[in-house]
């Protein structure tokens, strides 16, 4: 009975925090939505920010399934089990109005006044992009990459454009932004 309130309350606090970010998600709003009593949240979280980055984790976990559905595909070359990451994550927008990633989300609105949320939010950003980094590798040593390039680079790089880009999506509610950004990274990447 503990872990369906706790799984409640993060399910819907990621909406909230997706759809206004930490600053305006209330408590008391998320109490009410949940249909949760006070001390049922402070019996799972110390706070608002230890609620917070548990709601990140949860995020993780959806974001290492779609890692793993897409570059674990062998039935795929390298370069398009990566792209097909970024195409589930646009179309988990599309499905959410174009609200972006949580992360990116968070990540702007509270980096520059919370250590640990710019702590937490980079070692997801970094985790991401290693698991990305070692699919880049496959299709390096496939020849579909050329022989000096970096991966590792290479995956940051494709993770803060795509972060920009599902910004400059969520401002316009539309995927443009997403589409033109993976067209343009991909058809760079194999020359």
């Amino acid at each position: 009975m503990q872990h369906v309130t706790k799984d409640r309350l993060l399910e819907a606090g990621l909406a909230m925090l997706l759809k206004q970010g930490y600053s305006d998600l209330g408590i008391q709003a998320l109490l009410s939505a949940t249909h949760t009593p006070k001390g049922s949240f402070y019996h799972h979280f110390s706070s608002k920010e230890d609620f917070a980055l548990q709601v990140v984790d949860r995020y993780m976990v959806e974001v290492h399934y779609g890692l793993d559905l897409s570059l674990g595909n062998t039935s795929l070359a390298p370069l398009e089990r990566v792209r097909r990451f970024f195409e589930l994550s646009w179309e988990k927008y599309r499905q959410e109005g174009y609200l972006g990633c949580l992360l990116g989300g968070l990540g702007q609105e509270l980096s520059g006044i919370s250590p640990a949320f710019r702590d937490k939010i980079e070692t997801c950003f970094i985790t991401i992009a290693e698991r990305i980094a070692g699919c880049l590798e496959e299709a390096q040593q496939q020849g579909d990459l050329p022989p000096d390039s970096d991966p590792r680079e290479m995956a940051d790089l494709l993770v803060d454009c795509w972060e920009g880009a599902a910004l400059r999506s969520r401002l316009r509610r539309n995927p443009g932004p997403l589409e033109r950004m993976l067209d343009f990274y991909f058809s760079a990447a194999s020359r």
